[in-house]
């Protein structure tokens, strides 16, 4: 890799920790410059904008926490285990979340809703390719007999997904992570009640 893709990498990956703790519009220059290192010439001989480095550092720390869904989700053999396994990525996301400062897509929907149009949308894409990626666990599920047939697809998708960031955000403002561990019971048990195939 040449220096300038490193310096370039270096500012986007300083910049999404900087971002998903402190929050796009909580971040200013100086604060990149702190993080980074690097002078404000050098930042914006890679930038030309605060809003440039905040979209590439968004897609940098979704990346992040999409690759530790794909090495949770590689450990299941079921599809109950796989909705889980979501969960179990941030069971721990007071002390070890999978990237600091704890959901980027939690963090940046929230933010971003009505004052950055561009970071929303890239939220918004977030959202379903998650939903996306849940909803085709339970339909494998379905056609390998492991769930009901009748099962909502959608539905079910939804309840895991808010279920999941629900209880990221309370485990995140109380300081504990008990309403994770919580939500990680309450699934399991909704999924052997109401979705899995009885013998």
């Amino acid at each position: 890799m040449k220096k300038g893709d490193q310096t370039r990498e270096h500012i986007i990956m300083k910049s999404a920790e900087l971002f998903n703790q402190q929050g796009f519009a909580g971040s200013s220059l100086n604060d990149i410059i702190a993080a980074t290192g690097i002078k404000k010439g050098g930042i914006y001989r890679h930038f030309s904008s605060k809003d440039e480095i905040a979209l590439e550092a968004y897609n940098y720390a979704a990346s992040v926490v999409g690759s530790r869904f794909d090495e949770a989700l590689d450990k299941e053999e079921t599809a109950a285990g796989r909705l889980l396994a979501f969960f179990h990525v941030y069971g721990d996301v007071v002390n070890a979340p999978p990237f600091i400062g704890g959901c980027p897509l939690q963090n940046t929907a929230v933010e971003s809703d009505d004052t950055h149009p561009s970071l929303r949308q890239r939220a918004e894409q977030g959202l379903h390719s998650t939903l996306d990626r849940m909803k085709s666990i339970i339909n494998d599920g379905i056609q390998s007999g492991e769930f009901k047939e009748h099962l909502d697809v959608d539905a079910l998708a939804t309840f895991a997904f808010s279920l999941m960031e629900g209880g990221i955000m309370l485990s995140k403002l109380e300081g504990n992570n008990r309403h994770m561990q919580m939500n990680i019971v309450s699934f399991t048990t909704y999924l052997q009640q109401c979705c899995l195939k009885g013998d």
